[in-house]
């Protein structure tokens, strides 16, 4: 009874491994494993934004902020001060007033395509408060603020402008260019 049992269990696992049960009749036999996807490269970059006011054509002002970005991660550069505001007697709330560039990046460059081009999804929010000579008669403290939500194509070592803004109280434009460095 004991041999008889061995050769059942011995053949069992000899079919099982030749692929011979748990095969329907004119079924294929499964093939074999599929090769490995190919290993996709990350790539690290430097994006360095600048933001700038030109008046009648001229810059007059520019700003510079930079960031570290691997390809198909977000990352935010973020700074300024958390302003608190009497909502009612002893109750305060909070804004943030300074600048907040936020970005996405994904890159096309894999194993088989040629292009070195990235794609960037860009969120950016710059506020101030108005100077005196903007603010009127007003005796409350008076916010101006811009935003540029923008997504663009761009080519490392190349700057492109992701978005520009007029000034409605002046002649004054801002500009919000990227230069995109592939570090590795």
């Amino acid at each position: 009874m004991f041999t008889r049992t061995l050769k059942a269990v011995a053949v069992t696992l000899i079919l099982m491994v030749t692929g011979g049960v748990g095969k329907a009749p004119g079924q294929k036999a499964p093939s074999a494993k599929a090769a490995p996807e190919t290993d996709r490269v990350t790539h690290s970059y430097r994006l360095d934004f600048s933001v700038s006011e030109v008046e009648d054509g001229k810059k007059i002002n520019s700003r510079q902020y930079s960031l570290n970005l691997n390809a198909g991660d977000a990352n935010e550069v973020k700074i300024g001060t958390r302003v608190p505001f009497e909502q009612a007697q002893g109750q305060y709330t909070y804004i943030d007033v300074g600048t907040n560039i936020w970005c996405r990046l994904r890159d096309h460059a894999d194993i088989t395509s040629l292009s070195n081009e990235v794609a960037l999804n860009v969120r950016s929010e710059i506020s101030n408060f108005a100077v005196p000579e903007q603010q009127g008669q007003s005796v409350r403290p008076m916010l101006r603020q811009l935003k540029i939500d923008a997504s663009t194509v761009a080519v490392p070592g190349k700057p492109v402008v992701v978005g520009s803004v007029d000034d409605p109280g002046s002649k004054r434009q801002f500009q919000l260019e990227v230069t995109v460095t592939k570090l590795r």
